[in-house]
């Protein structure tokens, strides 16, 4: 009988919590996971997700310049000379007929019609097109561009929204971590290409060219013609870096980026001023490295004359010890103690000239000043 009691209490039970908790609340709960959804999603490889949270982004950059000059000066000897024109089978008019000069590039969407690409990509370009993933291309203005660190920003004129890029942080990307590019090599669009952050702070310098001020990214992954202006993108989709340069040749398969931190920094300068500024004192750097003692010493390899240096005191040889606040073991150190205090304030250097402690106020000026 208490047996009997029992089961009959355990089934009122029962029926009580059906009662209290419908059953299409316990389908609902048993069924909640939805495994295909899981399945698919987790198929998805990491450079995919980068990709679909970037993409819609990135643009290609088609430019026009007219060609208006004659080839050769009116006056050469390959026009007055008929016997010239015949050996080479050449039928040159007297003057060569206008032209368009037509080039290609890549870049992203930053900001609300604002397009980040190199400033190689545009440089002296008469019209600019730039072409969206969706089909539509639009003009663009050029709002200011750089050419000490190969950066423009361009104006889409048209109505958004915008797909727009996510920005990362430069600063936080390590040597391994993965890099994908992502450009319009060739006029195919949204082409994607794998590799690792191979270097950082790759002085440009060291690869042969002097009309730079930046260091950039090195990465391994595939930098076409066509590419240059593109992302590169984090394994999270965000943006740490432009792509810029490729290395043809001997050693191929090295590709560039300039930083996103600073391609950041002189973008807003571009929209706010059209132009950007570099501070400098007008010295040429060397660094020395003793691995025995492990020193590493930045010397003065070349004052420019009449610059800030010169008529500080500076000369070649000086070893620099401290810039500001900081201790100098690096050139990049004495660059970016420069850049950030800017033009027109004294900065407090301290140098090394044989046995003696120099220290000197010098007072940066934009580098288009050193130029002039």
């Amino acid at each position: 009988m208490k047996i009997y009691k029992h089961k009959q209490l355990l089934l009122s039970s029962v029926i009580t919590m059906g009662i209290i908790c419908p059953s299409n609340v316990i389908s609902e709960q048993l069924s909640k996971p939805k495994l295909n959804e899981v399945n698919i999603d987790s198929n998805k490889s990491f450079i995919t997700k980068a990709v679909e949270r970037t993409g819609s982004s990135v643009v290609t950059i088609d430019t026009q310049k007219y060609i208006k000059k004659r080839q050769f000066p009116s006056n050469s000897q390959l026009f007055l000379d008929p016997y010239f024109e015949r050996f080479f089978g050449l039928d040159l008019p007297n003057n060569n007929p206008p032209r368009i000069e037509q080039s290609q590039g890549s870049g992203f969407i930053f900001a609300d019609g604002l397009v980040m690409t190199n400033a190689h990509v545009v440089n002296q370009s008469d019209k600019v097109i730039v072409g969206l993933t969706n089909g539509k291309k639009l003009n663009a203005k050029l709002i200011g561009q750089d050419f000490f660190t190969d950066l423009a920003v361009l104006k889409i004129e048209g109505k958004g929204p915008w797909p727009k890029a996510k920005l990362g942080d430069s600063t936080k990307i390590k040597v391994g971590d993965w890099a994908i590019a992502v450009g319009n090599p060739f006029g195919l669009e949204n082409t994607v290409t794998l590799g690792i952050i191979s270097n950082l702070n790759r002085n440009v310098n060291k690869l042969g060219i002097y009309d730079k001020k930046l260091e950039l990214i090195q990465t391994d992954a595939a930098i076409n013609p066509g590419n240059s202006g593109g992302p590169l993108l984090n394994s999270n989709g965000e943006v740490i870096g432009i792509n810029t340069l490729i290395r043809s040749g001997p050693g191929a398969g090295l590709s560039f980026a300039i930083p996103i931190n600073k391609a950041k920094e002189i973008a807003y300068q571009l929209i706010k001023n059209g132009k950007a500024i570099h501070p400098m004192i007008g010295i040429s750097l060397v660094e020395e490295n003793n691995f025995e003692k492990n020193i590493n010493a930045v010397k003065v390899g070349y004052v420019v004359p009449y610059s800030p240096a010169e008529k500080s005191g500076i000369l070649v040889n000086d070893i620099i010890l401290k810039v500001g606040n900081k201790d100098i073991e690096k050139a990049s150190e004495v660059i970016n103690q420069i850049s950030k205090n800017g033009i027109n304030k004294p900065i407090n250097i301290i140098l090394k000239r044989g046995n003696k402690l120099i220290r000197l106020k010098v007072k940066p000026t934009d580098i288009s000043n050193l130029q002039n």
